[in-house]
């Protein structure tokens, strides 16, 4: 069954909206780095068959759509939220707060956003289960918000090469719970998370 991914921003559409951007966050679970949120907005209609949920495509595929939709969408709004903010507010808030601003930092102000999965301030949303697979705009935010954060924990893995930020990008993987066990907690370490905290208290 072929999934329409343009029927959240059409029912839109059809309600008058014409400034419709789709939300997303990425940098959730890692136990180091910023989260990192996109919005995006396209134009009335725009459809591109490749454009999905940033999980399901390769690095290169996901690099190749990021330059795609940075010359077809009429705007486009990222905010990066650091580990120290994480850890003060929580993640949860951390998230919240990048995604209202990439949203306030678009140059055309949307009249309603898409989200994944969460809820927002500041505009009309509606809060979307899955929903950078049920939407195009919410599918090109995750392609951005994912290239952007893997790129910063490329550069992370310039200083901190020894824990190998750029294979992982921050997830608990067995190599990066090993290189924390060996070396400790970096800077950009997370120590409210689990077994960043279980090992600040050793």
């Amino acid at each position: 069954m072929t999934i329409d991914n343009l029927a959240f921003e059409k029912a839109l559409y059809d309600k008058g909206y014409t400034y419709i951007c789709g939300v997303y966050e990425a940098g959730r679970g890692p136990l180091a780095g910023p989260v990192v949120a996109a919005a995006v907005i396209f134009e009335k209609g725009f459809y591109h068959e490749d454009i999905n949920d940033s999980k399901t495509l390769s690095a290169k595929k996901r690099e190749t759509l990021f330059e795609l939709i940075k010359q077809h969408a009429l705007a486009i709004g990222v905010s990066v939220v650091n580990h120290e903010v994480i850890d003060k507010i929580n993640i949860l808030e951390a998230a919240r707060h990048a995604m209202e601003d990439a949203i306030s930092k678009l140059k055309i102000k949307p009249q309603y956003a898409l989200t994944d999965h969460m809820d927002i301030k500041g505009i009309p949303y509606t809060s979307i289960k899955h929903g950078d697979q049920l939407s195009i705009s919410i599918a090109a935010a995750s392609i951005i918000a994912k290239v952007t954060r893997d790129k910063l924990m490329v550069d992370y893995d310039e200083v901190y090469p020894q824990y190998g930020f750029k294979d992982h990008k921050g997830y608990g993987t067995r190599k990066h719970l090993e290189a924390l066990n060996l070396y400790g907690v970096s800077p950009i370490h997370r120590k409210t998370f689990a077994p960043v905290a279980k090992l600040l208290k050793q």
